[in-house]
């Protein structure tokens, strides 16, 4: 695919699309100054401490707030971000081909369906933000005060004393998280389609690179080497990610002709592109959720009155959350993880668009296969075994901290000292980012042709 910017002189003469660029940069502006509105109860003194602390910048808590673009680190309202929904909306498609109820929904009337899905996500991302505000909170109060900087955030507690300012950080963080989720459903509606919560997660992660960068550069005896070295990492991330992603594998269709009058044309020769990553980078929030909720709930019993209990549950919380590169046993189970979820929630997406039955409906067939359930059959091992690439290649994606920080250390630096430097290079933000501009491009293309401009941003 040839990329040319010619088209962009088109953005400004067509009002509606610069209506749409408009009010995405404005809700974009609105959410990243919401951003910035800290939660109840917080002591600044203290979160500045814990900030500067060892627990404070490792990558459990750096890795969100990097996707979540400082939030977290500011506890602010939008600490959660959009990921509630997100993971609100995965829940619902795995359990889709789980139940059969609601599979026969979605093959009896799938626009119907669909509506159905999207209403019970949002009823779904509310007890979602609620957790994830409940165990938030008590993750950070933990390592704070295991950092001995104090509390962070006021505790939850429903007793008599406690019961009214609990509710209130609850009902506060919780309406953050749907506020954002409400700016990308209105960039979707009214901006660019369809790309609102992708837009709000990559607002984030850029709003964070200058930042990260100053830190990088600020020590001046590696100032030169870290520079060469993220630039050189950013390049060859990006490349392999716009390498994987645009990876297709081309299954011959052969078509039916159509009658012509009295005259039947002969079969058209087309193709089925199966993707290599179809899953996109759902495997890997997914995975993170996963290996986040162990740290969560050990949060819970750290300070146990139990001597035993409290020492099992703080090692399995400095497991989870101290992810440092002598923490193999953590990276080993993340990149399983992501293959895992990968294969799972590829298949699960493949399963719904039934390539099997449409192409039967036309009256198209795959060479040298039975139409139908053997065409779904054959598709689904094709799919399987592109989808290895992909999987392992999301699964490097997702270790690839580990990896940077092993690589320093061959330099003979510290990666500790570095570990800023690896966020603003992170290969998980940057697949997202990286996914976002490409798809954000598409739409923009697709408009521009909707509007009668034929030389278009993208030349195939």
């Amino acid at each position: 695919m040839k990329t040319t910017f010619s088209g962009w002189r088109y953005l400004w003469k067509s009002e509606d699309i610069r209506s749409k660029l408009l009010i995405t940069f404005a809700i974009l502006a609105l959410y990243r100054l919401a951003a910035n509105v800290p939660a109840p109860g917080v002591n600044f003194e203290v979160l500045a401490a814990f900030r500067a602390s060892s627990a404070g910048s490792g990558n459990f808590l750096g890795f969100l707030d990097l996707l979540s673009g400082g939030t977290v680190s500011n506890f602010s309202l939008l600490s959660m971000g959009v990921y509630p929904y997100i993971t609100a909306q995965i829940i619902l498609q795995l359990l889709i081909p789980i139940i059969p109820a609601l599979q026969r929904r979605m093959e009896e009337d799938p626009r119907e369906a669909r509506k159905w899905q999207e209403k019970w996500t949002y009823y779904l991302a509310v007890p979602m933000a609620a957790l994830s505000a409940i165990g938030q909170i008590n993750i950070f109060n933990s390592l704070s005060l295991s950092s001995q900087v104090g509390q962070v955030i006021l505790p939850f507690g429903f007793n008599s004393e406690l019961w009214l300012t609990s509710l209130t950080v609850l009902l506060a963080m919780t309406a953050g998280t749907m506020f954002a989720i409400w700016l990308g459903e209105l960039i979707s509606e009214y901006g660019i389609r369809g790309q609102g919560l992708s837009l709000i997660i990559f607002a984030g992660i850029v709003s964070q690179m200058p930042s990260n960068l100053a830190a990088l550069l600020s020590d001046a005896d590696t100032r030169v080497f870290m520079l060469f070295f993220t630039l050189v990492i950013i390049v060859l991330t990006v490349f392999a990610i716009v390498y994987v992603q645009q990876g297709r594998r081309n299954v011959p269709v052969m078509y039916p002709g159509r009658r012509m009058g009295n005259r039947m044309s002969m079969p058209v020769k087309g193709t089925l592109p199966l993707m290599v990553n179809l899953s996109g980078m759902i495997p890997l929030i997914f995975a993170s959720a996963i290996l986040q909720f162990p740290a969560i709930l050990a949060s819970y019993f750290t300070r146990s009155e139990n001597a035993g209990v409290a020492s099992f549950f703080t090692g399995m919380q400095n497991f989870f959350g101290a992810t440092g590169t002598s923490n193999w046993g953590y990276w080993i189970i993340y990149f399983l993880m992501v293959v895992i979820f990968t294969f799972f929630y590829t298949s699960v997406l493949f399963d719904q668009q039934n390539y099997g039955e449409n192409l039967k409906k036309v009256g198209a067939t795959v060479p040298g296969v039975h139409t139908g359930a053997p065409t779904q059959k054959y598709l689904s091992t094709v799919q399987r075994r592109i989808t290895l690439v992909g999987a392992v290649f999301l699964g490097i994606v997702a270790i690839m901290p580990f990896l940077l920080g092993l690589l320093l250390k061959v330099f003979g630096m510290n990666a500790a000292s570095s570990q800023t430097g690896l966020f603003l290079v992170s290969s998980s933000g940057l697949l997202i980012v990286v996914g976002v501009v490409r798809d954000t491009f598409q739409n923009i293309d697709a408009e521009l042709k909707l509007h009668g401009y034929k030389d278009s941003l993208l030349v195939r």
